[in-house]
């Protein structure tokens, strides 16, 4: 293995999923027949990790995705609680609380509201507190979210970039099993060793 191939095989994205190798000359990737299949071995590997990153990348979109609209639906909810002055009105209101199961209540106006923090964890807050925190979660969950977007791209061009090198070693297998089949006088055509495109 080269060491320009090395260094491109140690870097990484700004979220740490390695870049594939990309292989331009194979005579620098591989050195004899031998190495084949011990290449395309790591290649599929490096393809099945890829796809596990894949998956959690697309769970975690989705779990943001769900999150976020419940995030933005709570801070619209304690900005809204910021604008009541002491002097305002009890307001009534429904409120959820399962998915199906809404509850009427009044509202007096009110300095601090409790926030669900998870792990069935909630705390009262300043409705200022409470609006910084939730305006931090949603920035957060916004570029969490535009952070796997842009490493589901990233993971598509390592996938061709792993595809295209597969391709490429593929063939030179097979352009150097004719070469020696040549050498030898044998001239059979083999239908196992078709050039793969991408090559």
């Amino acid at each position: 293995m080269s060491s320009s191939v090395q260094s491109k095989d140690a870097a990484t994205n700004p979220r740490g999923i390695p870049y594939a190798p990309f292989v331009d000359k194979v005579e620098d990737y591989v050195s004899s027949r031998a190495e084949v299949d011990g290449t395309m071995k790591s290649f599929q590997e490096m393809i099945s990790k890829y796809q596990f990153m894949e998956v959690n990348t697309q769970r975690r979109m989705a779990g943001l995705k769900d999150k976020i609209p419940d995030i933005q639906k709570t801070l619209d909810t304690v900005r809204f609680l910021k604008t009541r002055t002491p002097d305002s009105d009890p307001i009534e209101t429904t409120f959820e609380l399962n998915d199906t199961l809404y509850a009427k209540a009044n509202i007096a106006p009110t300095e601090e509201v409790y926030l669900w923090l998870g792990a069935n964890v909630m705390l009262a807050y300043p409705i200022p507190e409470a609006e910084t925190l939730l305006e931090g979660k949603l920035k957060a969950a916004k570029d969490n979210l535009g952070n796997c977007e842009k490493d589901l791209d990233f993971l598509r061009e390592q996938f061709t970039t792993l595809e295209v090198a597969t391709a490429r070693v593929y063939n030179w297998d097979v352009t150097q099993k004719r070469k020696e089949k040549a050498e030898h006088g044998d001239h059979g055509d083999n239908e196992d060793e078709k050039i793969a495109p991408n090559g």
